[in-house]
């Protein structure tokens, strides 16, 4: 527990084989529930998750390759179902930092904010560690969405490292969120128009070398999810004026 509420992490995970069990070992001894959720590996990563030998842990497992949203959306129904409070989200990978997790689930726990994401780019390492090919798109993909969602300030809406309140996800259609790429465009968009308090707290940029995550067809498909979301925010709205 943290600042008295339960709490779960939920790691999303697709071929981690390599990764999930040290993504499993560094969530901290606060966390109440560890649920891994398999999105239908091709290796082993479901296997070694449940070797890791954490007595808070489940698995769940996707039986054909749904998408990070949907294995996001999964992780949520089981820590509803297992009486969490705030439901924060890692990478399967290991790439957040653990010592991050307390300053990204307090708002919530004490209920200052419904919703809290990591902002890599307000952290001091953003320069050395993240890529420029991530960084300018990331910055371009917050503003799109931040006008999409009616927010005054967001800054980075790719960030994976999360925490939620169950009410925010009482109040949402988790079966309509986009299951795939641009996920947490959609999520933030549909939080926005549910009324639900959004904040963003810094979180250390992780990566291995990698090139950038954001390419073209990414982008496109990302913008296409940030309209579709708009327009059903709109949608919502008149309803509820009608």
């Amino acid at each position: 527990m943290l600042h008295g509420a339960r709490i779960a992490v939920v790691l999303p995970a697709r071929d981690e084989e390599a990764w999930i069990r040290e993504a499993v070992s560094c969530v901290p001894d606060f966390v109440d529930q560890v649920i891994v959720v398999d999105d239908a590996s091709r290796d082993r990563t479901a296997a070694v998750a449940a070797a890791a030998g954490d007595e808070r842990l489940r698995v769940s497992t996707h039986a054909t390759c749904r998408g990070v949203g949907a294995a996001i959306v999964t992780g949520y129904r089981v820590a509803l179902a297992q009486g969490a409070q705030v439901t924060a989200v890692m990478a399967g990978d290991a790439q957040m930092d653990p010592r991050d997790l307390p300053r990204v689930v307090a708002p919530v726990a004490l209920d200052r904010a419904d919703y809290v994401k990591g902002n890599r780019l307000s952290h001091p390492d953003v320069w050395s560690a993240m890529p420029l090919g991530r960084l300018v798109g990331t910055a371009t993909l917050a503003a799109l969405t931040r006008r999409a969602a009616g927010l005054d300030a967001l800054s980075d809406s790719q960030c994976g490292y999360t925490a939620v309140s169950t009410r925010a996800l009482e109040a949402l259609d988790l079966d309509a969120l986009w299951p795939r790429y641009g996920y947490p465009n959609d999520l933030i968009v549909s939080l926005a128009a549910a009324g639900m308090r959004i904040q963003e707290v810094p979180v250390r940029p992780v990566y291995r070398g990698e090139a950038s995550g954001l390419r073209i067809g990414h982008l496109a498909t990302i913008l296409r999810v940030i309209v579709r979301s708009r327009q059903r925010a709109s949608e919502a709205r008149r309803s509820g004026i009608a």
